[in-house]
């Protein structure tokens, strides 16, 4: 019998749910709203539709599905199939979403967090393949990443390990939701570098992005930035500059620490390219280890929205394997 493995991404936007052959050749895939306002029950319920309505389409049997991995956002317990806390999914405490799922699949299921199955995807089939030593950097709202040691993936005591964002780089920076301040993410993921700018202005710095939305700078985003960049603009340029210069600080104490071949840029903010990119090479060219920034490149990730989930399927492959 021809088996099948899916891979789920759950996002607080989108769920985007995928079946794969054994190859890990896309069979089918979909994307669904979340809904996560509606609240826990409401999300699992409607991710056991999604996969009994793809099963129904392909005309496959639940006994021909391998396994199940899904990537979860925030904190949770991948051995006890729990997720402990998700920040952007209200009610969202110690749920048991392998125990939510059994009840209506009798395949093994196993889960881990988001950014942790974008690392086994982009690195068994995108721009870590053929690597041993990855370090995984996803910019969207916030700054996640994950780490791979010597062909490991990296956990810690609490499944927690690789939280680069949290690393402090102001002693009384802006505040973090995780209680301290001055952490590498409130600056250089998509809504800090947007704040920056919007302090920027606010300082009286002109730029083409006030023609654009005039006194709504709430309304400013990061692909904004990206556009004044290219028409030349000088404070998104600066800006730009600033927070590829103070990504590369931030990494350069990753890469003198873990020593990795790769630093892989995922996430929505990685479409800046090299506007950010170069700024981050030039500082760590700068102040990191000779011997271990020569032997690091630092890319953009390859897989764009699929990589969570290829990588959901490829971890729990490998987990049945193990």
């Amino acid at each position: 019998m021809k088996k099948y493995i899916i891979g789920i991404d759950l996002g607080g936007t989108n769920i985007k749910s995928a079946i794969f052959d054994t190859e890990f050749q896309t069979v089918l895939e979909r994307s669904d709203p979340t809904e996560a306002a509606s609240g826990p029950s409401h999300v699992l319920s409607k991710i056991r539709s999604i996969i009994k309505e793809m099963l129904f389409e392909l005309e496959i049997d639940h006994t021909a599905v391998r396994c199940m991995g899904m990537g979860i956002p925030g904190l949770l317990n991948p051995d006890e199939g729990v997720s402990i806390f998700s920040p952007n999914f209200p009610e969202w405490e110690n749920i048991h979403v392998v125990d939510e799922m059994k009840s209506a699949f009798a395949f093994p299921i196993f889960i881990d967090n988001d950014v942790r199955v974008n690392l086994y995807g982009e690195w068994f089939f995108g721009a870590g393949a053929g690597h041993k030593n990855i370090v995984l950097i996803t910019l969207g709202t916030g700054l996640g990443s994950g780490i791979v040691v010597d062909n490991t993936v990296l956990y810690g005591q609490t499944a927690s390990a690789g939280e680069i964002g949290h690393m402090n780089m102001y002693r009384e920076g802006r505040p973090c939701r995780c209680g301290s301040s001055g952490c590498l993410g409130r600056y250089v993921s998509a809504i800090g570098m947007v704040r920056t700018f919007i302090e920027q202005l606010e300082l009286g710095h002109p730029s083409i992005v006030q023609g654009w939305v005039g006194d709504e700078t709430h309304k400013i985003t990061a692909k904004m930035i990206s556009e004044a960049y290219d028409h030349g603009d000088v404070l998104a340029i600066e800006v730009m500059h600033e927070t590829g210069k103070l990504l590369g600080f931030g990494l350069s104490n990753v890469i003198n620490l873990i020593n990795p071949e790769r630093v892989i840029i995922g996430g929505g903010m990685s479409a800046a390219g090299d506007r950010l990119l170069n700024s981050v090479r030039d500082t760590i060219n700068s102040h990191s280890l000779k011997l271990s920034s020569q032997v690091c490149k630092v890319v953009q990730a390859t897989l764009g929205g699929r990589a969570g989930m290829v990588g959901a399927a490829a971890y729990a492959n490998k987990r049945l394997s193990s």
